[in-house]
């Protein structure tokens, strides 16, 4: 990671470290019917994920954690307190991911998103991504059922030597 995110990430954010993780679950636990568990929180910042918060004061806005492979970066998990959605934050984490991807040298940034969650696709697709695939059962959903997932992927420009 550079100097420069660990310094400079971006208003309001910073990194999430386990103290968070309580206000993080707060979001999820608003957010999605099916969320992720502390333990999934917990882990993933003892593995050490890209994991970072967008805070206003002491009041968590949204968050975001990834997972770096070789020349690309898993988006696993973005969300914005319902409050807050609307306001562009989604977008201003994902300028920050884009730029640790490049930072980091990732060509490429994947996520998937639920079929039916129409809203984050089309957030996702105006950012640039492309929908590139689905995974079959990919998401727990009512009844005992599953839901298929989007697969999408964003190709980001190689960074320019000098740059």
């Amino acid at each position: 990671m550079s100097a420069c995110l660990a310094e400079c990430p971006g208003p309001g954010l910073r990194r999430m470290q386990v103290p968070d993780v309580e206000a993080v679950l707060a979001i999820e636990n608003a957010v999605y019917e099916f969320p992720w568990s502390r333990g999934n929180f917990i882990d993933s910042l003892a593995a050490g994920y890209e994991a970072w918060l967008l805070a206003e004061g002491t009041t968590v806005t949204g968050y975001f954690l990834a997972l770096q492979g070789v020349d690309e970066m898993h988006l696993l998990n973005i969300s914005v307190a319902p409050g807050q959605q609307g306001r562009g934050h989604a977008r201003a984490m994902l300028d920050v991911l884009c730029r640790l991807c490049r930072q980091a040298g990732c060509l490429q940034l994947w996520l998937e998103v639920r079929q039916s969650n129409e809203r984050a696709r089309a957030l996702y697709r105006r950012y640039g991504f492309t929908e590139v695939g689905q995974r079959r059962a990919y998401y727990p959903a009512a009844n005992g059922l599953r839901e298929d997932a989007v697969l999408m992927s964003l190709q980001l420009p190689a960074q320019e030597v000098g740059a």
